[in-house]
């Protein structure tokens, strides 16, 4: 199995434990007696799905369906309560704008940073990093601490570094939704390019057009189950009609 997948999720389940406004007045307590108890939200509910080497996916849903909390299970950020979720290979991610940059540091050396949590080397980095700056188009910040950086100027740097770092599995949360219409363009040229090469992608996005462009298959998470599953066409008209 593991030759041919990069990722399968198995009989997994997600929840979070919810805590209510604890009463402060004694009225409160006699009227909100209940609220000092915890409360669970079942967010992905016996969840079992496989992704092939070199496929690319998208996951689409409402907000709160639990894509997002998808892909953080598949990066490990957080883990299931019932199941397992594994990756095969070597896994890279663009889940939240600017994780992992300090923002006192700057672009350059938040290269290193991030680069090193993938996985690379110094003597690996050294010779990625004009590359990356060059991608990012950032040559004229990059010695500027990142906190003088705009969103989009954080995204041109998370995803330069993202795509360099050879990975296996690159994971894609919304990012792409933040900067300027050139850059946009420049990362999803990137991306079909690592598509043909035989990478495996899985994207979260609200955008039906990215989403034709760049997967062959989609998986409609509706209620923390998966309501679809097949080409992006065919779930993307179906989610439309029920969502759109």
């Amino acid at each position: 199995m593991a030759n041919e997948y990069s990722i399968v999720v198995k009989n997994m389940t997600k929840k979070f434990k919810v805590y209510y406004d604890k009463p402060n007045t004694l009225k409160e307590r006699l009227v909100f007696w209940a609220r000092n108890k915890a409360d669970y939200r079942v967010v992905l509910d016996d969840i079992n799905l496989t992704i092939k080497k070199g496929e690319t996916v998208a996951l689409i849903g409402v907000n709160g369906s639990g894509k997002s909390t998808l892909l953080k299970l598949m990066t490990k950020i957080i883990y299931p309560n019932k199941g397992t979720v594994k990756t095969y290979g070597k896994l890279t991610s663009l889940l939240e704008l600017g994780a992992g940059f300090h923002d006192d540091f700057t672009g350059r050396e938040n290269i290193y940073f991030n680069a090193s949590i993938f996985g690379l080397t110094r003597k690996e980095i050294d010779q990625k990093i004009d590359k990356i700056i060059a991608f990012s188009e950032l040559e004229d910040f990059i010695d500027n601490p990142i906190r003088t950086y705009s969103s989009g100027m954080y995204m041109r740097l998370a995803f330069s570094v993202a795509i360099n770092v050879d990975a296996d599995i690159l994971l894609i949360d919304e990012i792409l939704a933040v900067g300027d219409q050139h850059f946009q363009d420049k990362c999803f040229d990137k991306l079909e390019e690592l598509k043909k090469s035989g990478k495996t992608i899985v994207i979260v996005s609200h955008s039906s057009e990215s989403i034709k462009r760049l997967c062959d298959r989609a998986i409609w998470i509706q209620n923390g189950k998966i309501e679809a599953d097949g080409k992006t066409s065919s779930v993307l008209d179906e989610y439309l009609k029920v969502c759109g």
